[in-house]
């Protein structure tokens, strides 16, 4: 987060360098972090409508609502509101701005194919995400990215159609609006790989304190492979809310090899079925 900060002041600085103009940066600063304050208040209705998923009460799913009830306590966090996608791919999501105003969704066949003990830890992976308030972390990592972008679309069309800099002048200006230009193209990208690298420790992070949750590595370690084995599509699934879901749901698409897992949401199932059975041997 230290090294997202730091890459939006050097983006900034160039830029009011460039035009000479550092009000351009507050302004963009202000535009972007309105717009996401208002997506962070109502990510969790929006997700919602998204996926098509339904609440549930106890009287309609005793088991589920009395899993999510006891590792709630078990984890000292208040009781989320629990919903149901009636889906066929087996997964799940947390969602919501605070622990007291969290969402835990999971889908139909999550609930049909997985035993007790492979639910249990899928419940508490996703109980971890709330009390690790990656939310919070995640809205703030939006933020910052589409100030990013926000910054490098402003300047590369500043640069096509004429915009005048402090530097139009001078011999050296080419130098600088190269730079300029370089960086404006890189820099969505460059910000993209930090905030998916991000999603992919906050998903670690929530394997770890979900084993510990449950004091059994197995049960969520067994639900992953039965998960990763899972190629049923999910029709709600979109690139806007992939990174929510407990794994891929875009299954039979995963990526391979260094340079496209940069770009992957979750980090790889074989890597966090590893982990998680270390835990168990204690090691």
């Amino acid at each position: 987060m230290v090294g997202f900060f730091a890459f939006v002041i050097l983006i900034g600085g160039i830029f009011s360098y460039i035009y000479n103009a550092p009000e351009i940066l507050t302004l963009a600063i202000i535009v972007s972090i309105f717009s996401n304050i208002i997506s962070y208040w109502f990510s969790d209705t929006i997700v919602l409508v998204m996926t098509h998923a339904k609440p549930v009460a106890l009287k309609d799913n005793p088991e589920l609502y009395r899993i999510v009830e006891n590792l709630s306590i078990s984890g000292g966090l208040p009781m989320p509101k629990v919903y149901i996608i009636e889906e066929p791919q087996m997964n799940a999501f947390a969602t919501g701005r605070d622990p007291n105003h969290a969402v835990i969704a999971v889908t139909r066949g999550l609930l049909e194919k997985l035993e007790d003990e492979e639910l249990e830890g899928v419940i508490a992976h996703e109980l971890s995400h709330i009390g690790n308030r990656d939310m919070l972390l995640g809205t703030v990592a939006v933020v910052l990215v589409g100030l990013i972008s926000f910054l490098s679309d402003w300047f590369l069309r500043s640069s096509l159609y004429g915009g005048r800099s402090r530097d139009d002048n001078n011999k050296g200006s080419s130098i600088v609006l190269i730079i300029g230009i370089v960086l404006t193209i890189l820099a969505p990208l460059i910000a993209t790989i930090m905030r998916l690298a991000i999603s992919r420790k906050r998903e670690l992070l929530a394997d770890a304190s979900g084993a510990l949750m449950t004091r059994y590595p197995e049960g969520l370690a067994s639900a992953l492979e039965k998960i990763a084995d899972d190629k049923t599509p999910l029709r709600v699934a979109n690139h806007a809310t992939a990174h929510l879901f407990l794994a891929n749901p875009f299954r039979g698409k995963e990526a391979l090899g260094f340079l496209t897992n940069l770009f992957q949401t979750h980090p790889p199932i074989t890597e966090r079925i590893r982990r998680l059975r270390e835990m168990g041997r204690g090691v």
